[in-house]
């Protein structure tokens, strides 16, 4: 099975190049041939070798649409039996419904949260105009739309598509918890709590910081609150002034964008991890946390119900007063309680959001695209 794949290729995307990129080696560990296209906005020899061994060609994109006529050729030139369009809103989710125009072949588009409520309500007016040039088309047109989870699809279907949607979640790497490299808990005489991910307003790190303002002193000297993550748009800046303000600087660090090692590091050193966001596709942060064996405070709109019903993480709503009520349940717990909580994250990784078995159920998607396979139990067709 040849795929080319069409997606942000560099980190500047955030979990999205985490989760694609280890879908594309996932799926060629399985056997199929996958050649990756992106545009070049800083991609260089350390996120070429995140990708390896899938080969990933680049192109240089122009205007406020990313656009590229030499994309175009490249995916003429790929010979791909499919093509899988990660994103919306640019010109490379243009070129890809062209390409399936003019060759007959299947397309699926992954929007990754972005056609939901609070997605689409921000900067609304570019995306309704991006939606009237060809965004909606594109997407009406589409063999099969993939939706992280059951709350996307019915993203997917408020905006009038009546596609066939396949439901798949990202998955994880998942990393050796051996007793002698476990999550540390606690590092006395403080204990982290760790937000790790995009810093920008839908992930709720101003009601976050309110949040941390309003709890007792005495709690705040038991835990720091530790902000990791990229920097977009010049958000962090307001936030550290916020933290300045308010006296903050004692509890609260800005660790900044932390990869590979650092990254390992930061997780192993958490007791708990935070994700009070407005809107998720399905947050690879959560996932990896999971992973790491931590336990999680995090709202309903990271689309993760599972970890609600496996105990694995206490639900807050993006406000200041839920999250600092959910910070004073966390703090209740004793250590056995968050352990044993952080336990059940990592056994629902296991058996549900594991690299191999995402890609296993991907792959019959992309046979049923291509009327090679039997309908998946994972496909929702048209209602």
């Amino acid at each position: 099975m040849k795929i080319g794949v069409s997606c942000s290729v560099d980190r500047s995307a955030g979990g999205l190049f985490f989760a694609v990129s280890s879908l594309c080696k996932a799926l060629h560990a399985r056997g199929a041939e996958v050649s990756v296209f992106g545009a070049d906005r800083g991609f260089g020899e350390e996120d070429r070798a995140v990708w390896n061994p899938v080969p990933v060609e680049t192109y240089r994109a122009y205007g406020p649409l990313g656009t590229s006529f030499r994309f175009r050729g490249m995916l003429e030139a790929s010979g791909a039996q499919l093509v899988h369009q990660h994103g919306l809103w640019l010109d490379d989710q243009w070129a890809a419904s062209q390409w399936q125009k003019r060759t007959g072949r299947p397309l699926v588009i992954s929007p990754h949260g972005m056609l939901d409520p609070w997605a689409l309500r921000n900067s609304a007016w570019k995306k309704q105009l991006v939606r009237r040039l060809f965004a909606d088309e594109s997407l009406r047109r589409t063999t099969c739309i993939h939706a992280l989870c059951r709350s996307e699809l019915e993203s997917i279907r408020a905006c009038g598509l009546r596609n066939p949607v396949a439901v798949v979640p990202n998955g994880v790497e998942l990393p050796d918890l051996r007793p002698e490299t476990a999550p540390a808990d606690s590092q006395p005489p403080v204990r982290r709590l760790l937000f790790l991910g995009r810093i920008h307003p839908k992930k709720g790190l101003r009601e976050l910081l309110e949040a941390w303002s309003r709890t007792q002193a005495p709690w705040r000297s038991e835990w720091r609150l530790v902000i990791a993550g990229w920097d977009d748009g010049g958000y962090e800046e307001g936030l550290k002034g916020f933290a300045r303000e308010h006296g903050l600087a004692g509890s609260v660090e800005f660790a900044g964008p932390c990869f590979g090692g650092e990254k390992d590091a930061l997780l192993r050193s958490a007791g708990a991890f935070i994700l009070p966001s407005f809107s998720e596709g399905l947050p690879m942060s959560v996932l990896e946390a999971w992973s790491y064996g931590l336990p999680v405070v995090m709202t309903g709109f990271c689309n993760l119900p599972e970890g609600f019903a496996a105990e694995a993480a206490l639900r807050i709503e993006p406000t200041p007063q839920s999250i600092a009520d959910g910070l004073d349940r966390l703090a209740a717990l004793s250590r056995d309680e968050r352990l044993a909580m952080g336990r059940r994250g990592r056994g629902l990784v296991e058996r549900e959001f594991s690299w191999p078995t995402i890609a296993q159920r991907m792959l019959s998607v992309y046979e049923w695209c291509m009327a090679g396979g039997g309908l998946p139990s994972c496909m929702e067709l048209e209602r």
